[in-house]
């Protein structure tokens, strides 16, 4: 096991007693107070919702797989991570300009940011996980990346459940369903919704918005590809710090 590999263990190690940290009080408090405004909408823009959600993001995962990055496995790990940052780093940059440029633009362009950035974020994990290694035509690679997304946009309590879905996920994926309508769309998209609702809603505000939508997107797409390069790590990676296959 080299330097970097050492150090990437440590990370990954920090990360995951992250993922099954219980939620604070104040977490929780405000998990409460979303599920109370939750209980305010009316059931069928809930289904409305959650039938958009669930075509866009169809669309993406089915659209997305023949124009994903590269594998990065000729390369060193080092290597292949440093590409992965830099990815990271140019998605970020795009975010960040398009939540700019609809924050500037109003109420119908602050809406529009919704799709264009879940278009954005897949794509990124479409890219980051070719860059390992991963065959993203698989269906279930395709699961595993709707997970990633959950991980990185969820509450406390929601999120350590996924994270225990995700460990030995070679083995656990085996057992999959193979309709991916089976997938729990409705706790996805309001888990998604309740994270957002409150960095995103100050990017519709008039003269704000633009400066608002500017970071609160580039912050969004750093947490998502950090999440995503442990989530990776965690199935290259063996206990001891060294690689589980050849990279």
């Amino acid at each position: 096991m080299d330097n970097y590999q050492k150090q990437i263990l440590s990370e990954l190690t920090d990360w995951q007693k992250q993922m099954l940290q219980r939620p604070s009080v104040i977490n929780w408090l405000s998990k409460e107070v979303q599920v109370k405004i939750n209980g305010w909408i009316p059931e069928k823009i809930h289904q409305a919702i959650t039938t958009t959600i669930k075509q866009m993001i169809r669309g993406v995962l089915f659209g997305a797989t023949h124009t994903a990055a590269k594998s990065m496995s000729g390369e060193s790990f080092q290597e292949c991570e440093s590409a992965v940052l830099q990815k990271i780093e140019t998605y970020r940059t795009t975010a960040a300009f398009e939540g700019g440029i609809t924050g500037a633009g109003g109420i119908l362009l602050g809406f529009a940011d919704f799709p264009i950035l879940i278009g954005i974020k897949l794509k990124l994990l479409f890219d980051i996980a070719s860059m390992y290694g991963f065959d993203v035509k698989d269906y279930k690679e395709r699961v595993y990346l709707l997970h990633i997304f959950e991980l990185a946009f969820s509450s406390h309590e929601h999120r350590r459940n996924i994270y225990l879905k995700m460990l030995d996920w070679d083995q656990k994926s085996k057992d999959l369903p193979e309709d991916i309508h089976r997938f729990d769309w409705r706790n996805f998209q309001q888990e998604y919704r309740d994270y957002i609702d409150l960095a995103k809603m100050a990017q519709l505000i008039p003269i704000i918005g633009a400066p608002v939508g500017f970071v609160v997107n580039a912050r969004l797409i750093r947490k998502l590809g950090l999440t995503a390069m442990n989530a990776y790590r965690m199935r290259l990676l063996k206990n001891d710090g060294n690689l589980k296959q050849s990279f």
